[in-house]
């Protein structure tokens, strides 16, 4: 049985709260789970202590056991140093797509065509 350590929704509608859960992969989002370890509540302040609310305990021996942690969970227990989360690159993230880039040649183009005219014009 492989193990994941996920997210499970909770709350109203546009007022969500997860259970950190350990729960069977092929089980779904909200339904059956194994173990509750924590809780994330994404509406109170990053600062604030009960954002983020993790049994470490319970967390480790899962981990020990061979639960494996969505990429949210893994950012809670790095920052709880229970695992090391290696750093993400996405060299392509800042770049703007292809039609914004169509655009701004579209832009450079007029833009050299009018210094083109204006220079013309200061010429005669």
């Amino acid at each position: 049985m492989s193990l994941k350590i996920r997210l499970a929704r909770g709350g109203a509608k546009k007022r969500p709260y997860y259970r950190i859960v350990v729960a069977d992969a092929r089980s779904p989002r909200d339904g059956r789970f194994i173990d509750k370890i924590g809780t994330f509540s994404p509406l109170l302040a990053k600062d604030a202590e009960n954002r983020v609310v993790l049994d470490v305990e319970k967390a480790k021996a899962w981990l020990e056991k061979g639960a494996q942690p969505t990429d949210r969970v893994a950012r809670f227990l790095d920052a709880q140093g229970l695992i090391a989360r290696g750093a993400r690159s996405n060299p392509k993230k800042g770049e703007p797509g292809k039609k914004a880039q169509e655009r701004a040649t579209e832009r450079a183009a007029k833009a050299a065509a009018a210094a083109k005219a204006t220079e013309d014009a200061a010429a005669e």
